[in-house]
């Protein structure tokens, strides 16, 4: 075992699928899935005499790899929370370990992620039965087992160390894993202390030298490199999971464009955050870096250049547990004709989280990406809401350290309905953050190295392509869903399973699934 990462024992194999599609739209070779795909979708226009639909076809060819790569992935903020959490797991499934709890005996899981814990539906059978799969199943994708991890933290700690600091996991698994991780050290990382909590200073003892930001993301480069030829990787996915930075004042010359941001670190300018330096290194070394905290990583300067260079980037902000669950409440009422006209939001927590976004330049930054998860909802009822009208929605967050990990989290939600009256729905939700959070990074590694080896083209080109740099798809597992220029946000959590769904299945060419069920509802031939 590296002295800088968690390996796992073989090498992700190449997939045997589950199933194949039998169409003249699929051609299944040795190392590619290829499928013919009709997407249809319909234009609306509104003209002088009412709105006019006019339904339209393309044809898109899509080619997936069939090898599954050896993955590593590197987690900036290491030594937190999610990533010592995260490490102990991994390790507890490569090793088959059980543990013991008041409540009996424990074997790994992998609850809580998409990918690896829920089920998509293929088809029916002769009968008119659904027959279900595993979503893992519908694409050659990596086994969470087969990941090597690694990263960077500005705390010296030692993976066992921090994920004691940490108090998630169960004593006996702590126990087990801990001598083994112990071994494992984060490397140096970025800190700029204009960009957290000032509470987080006694922490950082495993810093990068200097300021100069040109050099850091040059030795951000090197690390990527090393941790990629030390594992034998094939490929590498960068998952930010460290402290909330304030946000970015966008400044014209600054950041603005990607010539001028490129400047601007070759500078080291003082507006540049660390996460916008890791999001330069991957976008150079051409890995998927993630964002899962809630500032703004991805200012125009940065957008552009991944562009500019094809690379695949996403974000932002882990969704977890209450936004995730608003953004599945809100569109339930908003689809049943129930307006809701205020939301009150109120969280407190004991990690270093929230020691960080007690300080409020870092809590504005979560605020924007905890209040902005309703507003494609809302905009989608014209009949509830008035052009340019939104629920009163107000979120608050407070640092609490006894209570650590565990997190309480209260909504209200106050709606109006028939005739004048009210509804008011409370909900009362304890999580343990990091066991939620921890499944979001697996999801967003295992679908971010999937977009890197499917492609596709359409009848206008010669040449296949890889998807748009920004990676919408991985929406659902994100607070404030970073999305191609231009292009609406969508928030509505079964909306985004839906695409990612349709999408797999476009992939190995099947039509998307619709919950029409005619075969039930018409007289038997």
């Amino acid at each position: 075992m590296s002295s800088h990462n968690i390996t796992s024992s073989t090498a992700a194999p190449g997939a045997t699928p589950l199933f194949k599609v039998n169409s003249s739209n699929v051609e299944y070779t040795e190392t590619h899935i290829q499928s013919k795909y009709t997407y249809t979708n319909t234009v609306v226009t509104n003209t002088e005499h009412g709105l006019v639909c006019e339904p339209i076809e393309h044809i898109y060819h899509f080619k997936t790899e069939r090898t599954v790569p050896r993955v590593g992935v590197m987690i900036v903020g290491w030594g937190g929370n999610n990533g010592s959490t995260l490490s102990a797991a991994i390790l507890a499934h490569q090793r088959n370990i059980t543990w013991h709890t008041k409540s009996g005996e424990h074997k790994p899981n992998f609850m809580g992620s998409l990918t690896q814990s829920s089920t998509v539906r293929l088809g029916v059978n002769a009968q008119g039965e659904d027959i279900y799969i595993p979503l893992s199943d519908m694409l050659p994708m990596v086994n969470p087992k087969d990941l090597v991890i690694g990263g960077w933290d500005i705390s010296s700690l030692s993976i066992g160390d921090a994920m004691e600091r940490s108090q998630v996991l169960a004593y006996d698994l702590q126990r087990q894993v801990r001598d083994e991780l112990s071994t494992l050290k984060p490397l140096p990382s970025i800190y700029y202390p204009d960009f957290i909590a000032a509470n987080q200073s006694t922490r950082a003892d495993n810093l990068l030298p200097g300021d100069n930001k040109l050099e850091h993301c040059e030795q951000i480069r090197k690390d990527i490199r090393d941790f990629k030829q030390t594992n034998q990787l094939d490929s590498v996915v960068v998952v930010w999971s460290a402290n909330t930075e304030r946000y970015s004042d966008i400044i014209p010359g600054v950041n603005d464009t990607a010539d001028n941001f490129l400047k601007a670190v070759a500078d080291s300018h003082p507006e540049i955050s660390p996460s916008s330096v890791f999001a330069l290194a991957c976008i150079h070394e051409d890995v998927p870096f993630i964002n899962g905290s809630p500032q703004n990583t991805f200012v125009p300067g940065v957008l552009e250049f991944a562009e500019r260079k094809h690379a695949f980037i996403g974000g932002d902000d882990f969704k977890s547990g209450q936004t995730k669950f608003k953004s599945a409440i809100v569109d339930f009422l908003v689809n049943a004709g129930i307006k809701p006209v205020a939301i009150t939001s109120y969280n407190h927590l004991g990690n270093n989280d929230g020691k960080n976004l007690s300080s409020h330049k870092q809590f504005r930054s979560k605020e924007i990406s905890k209040s902005t998860v309703v507003d494609d909802m809302v905009a989608a009822n014209h009949l509830l809401y008035a052009k340019d009208e939104h629920p009163d929605h107000t979120v608050v967050i407070k640092y609490v350290p006894s209570v650590g990990d565990s997190k309480r989290a209260m909504d209200e939600y106050e709606c109006d309905i028939f005739m004048g009256g009210r509804q008011s729905i409370s909900v009362y939700n304890i999580c343990e953050d990091s066991l939620l959070a921890s499944p979001l990074i697996i999801d967003l590694v295992v679908m971010a190295e999937l977009m890197t080896r499917i492609q596709y083209k359409t009848g206008a080109m010669t040449e296949f392509s890889r998807f748009h740099s920004v990676l919408s798809l991985l929406s659902y597992m994100l607070k404030a869903p970073l999305v191609t220029p231009g292009t609406p946000v969508v928030n509505a959590l079964a909306r985004q399973r839906s695409a990612i769904e349709n999408i797999f299945r476009a992939c190995v060419g099947l039509p998307p699934n619709n919950e029409m069920g005619l075969e039930h509802r018409i007289w038997k031939q």
